[in-house]
């Protein structure tokens, strides 16, 4: 498949990636040479600078020939036009275009990513997405992930083990015996700087983090049994009343009234602006490293303190003093991956990465088939993918530890009729079955090409 990338910034430059390490032909167009030029020396793409809405650029960049077009330059309409041409000149089947000026998004604008007007395939809101992120967060205490799947039947959570956790230093294949209640799947863990597919024998450890599939309605009981029974917040702090604060508070004054939430927010205009916009929330004007600030709005009060400023270094310090004055937990948004390992050592709770969330929405329009869904799980671990099994598959019709897979491979959960079915090694795959399905990095290409003619997988 051939993509044409627009913006080689962190969310391009991680598409590319991504892409580029399953063989696909990639091209990344950027105005800036210095990007241009570390992009070209990290991947194996080609890479030009230009103006990503140009057409003689994306000429040159091979626009005519191309599968799809990705734009996520730094400005929206940079990002319109770029998919405006695509379409008007080159015929593109499909162009993906990040939207970050919610003006552009409100339902009375609805027709004009139609199309006859800019036609865009997929619209991508990175702030909405993020705080959307955050609210399901919320909706698990203990997580320090929570992706929805299949209609919200079954979720993907990540936990972190300490040395409290009870399922720690317990074989994988000993759980079912020593906790029968206990339904879950473990997809994947992450140990230090490695990332493990589990085997039956594996087991975890304090550090580590856990990411497991369970239906929605154990969510409580498996947390239960990794030790978490906190229960759901009800004071929520907001640090940062950008677009991720704004939309944030609104999905919570939405869904989740009950939750009494406040923002602190530097900029004054921008607080009387938010102010406004909200209907419930109790907004402040002042520094989140400011801890009389931190005081007045009642941060030793709050069971959660979530921080989504611009700047990754406030983000940081401001979840250090919510934590230091008495707030339980904290959420943390860092752009920068260069702080990821950083950040796991200081006590704060759950991280949020936007270029993840933002990578991940782009991945399932790029994925072949019949895909619903793909989720990346840290960088470089490896996808969730959510898929329907074909009356044509070779997994239709035969118990599961007779199909030939990939080892870095892991069966998630199976929905049929409704019904969330625990896979083992004696499960049978009927046609029609939506199949959730973890892959480490590594195996995607294999399982793609495994399953992409007669499961459709990709």
């Amino acid at each position: 498949m051939k993509v044409v990338i627009c913006g080689a910034g962190e969310v391009g430059f991680n598409i590319a990636r991504y892409l580029a390490g399953e063989n696909n032909d990639i091209v990344v167009v950027d105005q800036r040479p210095d990007l241009v030029h570390q992009i070209s020396d990290s991947l194996d793409v080609k890479a030009l600078v230009g103006h990503a809405a140009h057409p003689e650029v994306l000429d040159r960049a091979g626009i005519a020939d191309a599968d799809m077009l990705i734009a996520v330059t730094y400005t929206d309409e940079v990002n319109m036009m770029a998919c405006q041409v695509a379409h008007s000149l080159f015929d593109v089947p499909t162009k993906i275009a990040r939207i970050r000026s919610q003006t552009y998004l409100q339902p009375i604008w609805a027709n004009l990513f139609s199309h006859d007007n800019l036609p865009i395939d997929v619209v991508i809101s990175p702030e909405v997405e993020i705080a959307r992120a955050l609210s399901r967060r919320l909706e698990v205490p203990g997580a320090t992930d929570a992706i929805p799947l299949v209609n919200d039947k079954v979720r993907l959570i990540g936990v972190r083990c300490t040395e409290t956790t009870p399922l720690i230093h317990t074989p994988l294949r000993e759980l079912t015996s020593l906790f029968p209640d206990l339904q879950i799947v473990i997809v994947g863990i992450k140990r230090g700087d490695a990332a493990i597919v589990p085997k039956a024998k594996d087991e975890m450890r304090p550090g580590d983090d856990v990411y497991f599939v369970v239906a929605s309605d154990q969510c409580k009981k498996a947390m239960a049994a990794f030790g978490h029974e906190e229960p759901e917040a009800r004071r929520a702090l907001i640090l940062g009343g950008g677009n991720i604060g704004m939309f944030l508070a609104q999905q919570l004054e939405k869904e989740h009234p009950e939750i009494n939430v406040k923002i602190i927010e530097l900029n004054k205009e921008r607080a009387e602006f938010v102010a406004k916009t909200l209907k419930h929330t109790v907004v402040l004007n002042g520094d989140a490293l400011d801890a009389d600030i931190l005081t007045e709005a009642g941060v030793h009060a709050s069971e959660v303190a979530i921080a989504v400023t611009e700047e990754d270094e406030t983000n940081i310090l401001a979840s250090l003093l919510a934590k230091r004055y008495g707030c339980p937990r904290v959420f943390t948004l860092i752009n920068k991956s260069t702080f990821n390992s950083l950040v796991n050592t200081l006590g704060i709770d759950v991280v949020v990465n936007p270029r993840l969330i933002t990578v991940s929405h782009i991945l399932q329009y790029v994925r072949r088939g019949r895909i619903h869904s793909v989720h990346s799980v840290q960088d470089d671990f490896g996808e969730l993918i959510e898929a329907d099994a074909l009356e044509t598959s070779t997994l239709v019709g035969r118990p599961l530890r007779e199909v030939d897979l990939p080892s870095e491979t892991r069966f998630g959960a199976i929905v049929r009729d409704n019904r969330v079915i625990v896979p083992r090694g004696s499960t049978v795959i009927e046609a029609g079955d939506r199949i959730v399905l973890f892959a480490a990095t590594d195996a995607v290409k294999k399982v793609e090409k495994l399953f992409s003619v007669r499961l459709e997988y990709f």
